[in-house]
């Protein structure tokens, strides 16, 4: 199966305070996205993360990846550096991607378009970088994990998500205990 996801934002103090995500502290955060990550994506799994990873030094983000489940791919993001744009862990890394799942075209950037390549083809653009905060045009979807419940999700959910008129909402998500 392919997951998609953005913004996990690990080790990353900000989120906390700016994003306002419901976890007392940033280990509490962290363990909860890895147990909510790992609860759907099994180890033969592909996941395409766009981007904004984690922050800290090599070690952390080997140990991340290390746990995360799945064949994991990086579209990067603006505060992806060198240290996750280079891990090895990556199956592939790049700024921006074109896949077909399940028959539909996608578009893969950290970044949502206003445009993008097949878009009157019925090509979907897949993004992060907007936290859920930015109004989506049709065939346009925030995969990041404020928009769903902080895992990845499968094209079918994605799909799914604007027929409801939002994605989960954020009380569906793990619990800090998690």
């Amino acid at each position: 199966m392919i997951f998609f996801t953005a913004d996990t934002h690990f080790n990353d103090p900000r989120v906390l305070r700016i994003d306002r995500r419901p976890f007392p502290d940033l280990a509490a955060h962290d363990a909860a996205l890895i147990a909510a990550w790992n609860a759907v994506v099994g180890p033969h799994d592909e996941v395409w993360h766009l981007g904004d990873f984690a922050r800290g030094p090599s070690e952390l983000k080997d140990a991340l990846l290390d746990r995360l489940n799945g064949v994991k791919h990086l579209v990067t993001g603006n505060n992806d550096d060198a240290a996750t744009r280079y891990n090895p862990r990556w199956q592939s890394v790049q700024a921006y991607a074109e896949l077909t799942v399940e028959g539909r075209p996608l578009v893969l950037c950290h970044y949502a378009f206003r445009t993008w390549n097949g878009m009157g083809k019925g090509a979907i653009d897949l993004h992060g970088h907007s936290h859920a905060r930015l109004k989506p045009i049709p065939r346009q979807y925030d995969v990041g994990v404020d928009a769903f419940p902080f895992r990845p999700v499968a094209l079918e959910e994605i799909l799914v998500s604007r027929r409801r008129g939002r994605a989960a909402p954020r009380d569906a998500s793990p619990s800090p205990a998690s």
